[in-house]
Parts: structure tokens; sequence; C-alpha cells
């Protein structure tokens, strides 16, 4: 980790990248709040459109027209969250120059108008920090879980059985964190509203362009751990969030087959790949044990339909397949 050069800077730049796809509307709005939010802060914002392909790219490059502070681009491609996100990151400012720092915005997320200038100061306080993220609130005033621990294989096991006896003996392995009351140090956080230190790009790479959507924050904050920085939750900076309007995950049914990619590709990294079978197999048998609970309380929170055949069946092609890609 190096000494955090910009944490001391008296006018840093700050790149904003908002990342579209197929909600133009609403992109506007996140665009417009984080405007707001930038005001009296050097620095652009920039907007990606993922190759919507339904004239959002279009809608928004018209909408921003005579807004300087704002540019529209096309990335050419929809290789997911993290490679669109890229696309913003690697353009730098306007004028070519790299920013101190990049916040990623949603184009569902709506920034308080000091929800950024919170995040700034708190890293330019906070030299350790490599990456802080907002508050989350929805637009029902509903608190949002955005802090986590790292996926393990303790946490497989406890996420899949959600039984109460294995949840109090697993409580310090469980994925979600709540909502902390203060600031300060989780280990990996929602994208949502996440501000990163430049630094931190220069020193571990942009987002892993391998997971086409879901755990890409997750294996960024932990490369940056792995790398001396820490991640930090800042409750001073409010954002409300719809969530899942571009990724139609409240419209799905089954698990697409990216979520089950993405997860996969994350544990073989973080662990190898015989720690991503085991964390498989501790999912499964978790899953075995709701399955078995539900007999007896039919009204128990059942999985997505078909979800742990789909969870072996993609293991069992992973296993069966030899790849070139070693996080693959």
């Amino acid at each position: 980790m190096g000494d955090a050069v910009t944490a001391g800077s008296e006018h840093p730049t700050v790149l904003t990248v908002v990342l579209n796809w197929r909600t133009a509307e609403m992109t506007l709005r996140a665009v417009a709040a984080a405007e707001r939010a930038m005001l009296g802060i050097r620095g652009a914002i920039t907007v990606v459109d993922n190759d919507s392909g339904d004239g959002s790219f279009e809608s928004i490059l018209a909408a921003t027209r005579g807004r300087e502070r704002v540019r529209v681009v096309q990335s050419g491609h929809n290789g997911g969250f993290g490679a669109g996100n890229n696309v913003g990151i690697r353009l730098g400012l306007p004028d070519g120059s790299l920013p101190d720092f990049v916040y990623i915005l949603n184009s569902d997320a709506f920034p308080a108008p000091d929800a950024i200038a919170v995040l700034l100061a708190y890293l330019q306080a906070h030299p350790a920090a490599g990456l802080a993220g907002s508050y989350i609130q929805g637009s029902d005033g509903e608190d949002h879980v955005t802090c986590f621990r790292f996926p393990s294989v303790a946490s497989e096991f406890e996420g899949a059985a959600r039984t109460g006896p294995i949840s109090r003996l697993l409580a310090h392995r469980a994925v979600p964190l709540g909502v902390p009351a203060v600031s300060g140090q989780v280990d990996w956080l929602a994208g949502a509203s996440l501000m990163i230190r430049h630094e931190v790009v220069d020193e571990i790479g942009l987002f892993d362009e391998g997971f086409f959507l879901y755990f890409e924050e997750t294996d960024l904050c932990r490369r940056a751990r792995d790398a001396g920085w820490q991640t930090h939750f800042v409750r001073e900076s409010r954002v409300e969030h719809i969530g899942s309007v571009s990724t139609g995950m409240k419209a799905w049914g089954r698990v697409p087959g990216y979520w089950f990619d993405s997860r996969w590709r994350y544990l073989v990294k973080s662990g190898g790949r015989g720690h991503a079978v085991v964390a498989t197999l501790a999912h499964i048998s978790g899953g075995l044990i709701l399955r078995t609970r539900r007999l007896i309380q039919p009204r128990l929170g059942a999985d997505p339909p078909r979800f742990l055949r789909d969870l072996t069946a993609h293991a069992l092609r992973q296993i069966r397949t030899k790849r070139t890609d070693p996080a693959a």
C-alpha cells in the first residue's frame, strides 16, 4: 500500500461514473442528483451507456447537451457492471488527466446533496481506507443492507441452512453485516455508491471483467484488502436507492446462469478450485437442511425455483471442464 498521497490534497478531483443499461429516465435522475452533490468539488461525471440498444444513449446525450460537467459515452459492448464502469474509469477526466478519486454511482441511486463530499472528506481523513461507501435507504425510507463479510465455507453453509441454531453458532461468519450504527471498516460494500482512491486502482487494477454481474465489488474489495487497503462504510453519506431496476433481480424466478458463474469465479479467485468445491458442498448441505425443515414448516422462506439443482449442475460442469482461465 502506498502513502495515500491524495489524502492531503487540498483540491482533489473526483470522477463520477454512472452506468446505464436501458434505464435512461432513471439514469438522468441519478445524474442530476450527482451534479448537485458535485457542487464545489473539482471533477466531472461520465455516463456510460452499456450498449442498451433501446435509444438510451441518444436520449441521455440529448438531455445532457450543454451540461459541461457531464460526458456521455457508449461502451459498444455489454460486458456487465464491471466492464461498463471500467470504460468510464479508463477515460479519466475530460481534460485527459486522472482523477484523485473515482465515485461509482448506480443509475437507480440518488445521492443527497452532501453525499459525495462526505465520502471524499472521509477518505481524506482516513488514509488507510482505499474505498468508502454510503448509507443506503430505499425510496420508502427502509434501510438497505450494503455491508458484508467476505464469503467463506462457513457462510455458505449458514446462508443456505437459515436455521436458528446453525445461524446462532455461525453468526460471526454470516455474510450480511446489517446496517452499522456508525461509520467504520467492513470487508466489502455493495457498489451502488462507492468511492475509490485512484491510487488503489493503480495498484490493484480495475474491476475484473470476468464477472458479468454480482461479486465484482466483493472481488475488488478483497483485492484491495490483500494489497493493504481498508474498505469503510460511511453512515453520514446518504443515498436513496431503488435497487435491482437495471438488473431485473426483483423479477427473477430462476436464478440466471451468470450469477452462478460469478459466484464460482469469486470462490476460485479467493481460495482455489478446491475451496470452490468445498464451499459449494457446504451450500448444498445447508440447502438440504432447509428443505428438510420445510417439510415440517412449509411456510419457511424457500430458495428460488430449482436453485439447489442449478447450483449443483453448475458446479459439476465447472469441475468437469478444464478452463484456461485459472479464475474461471
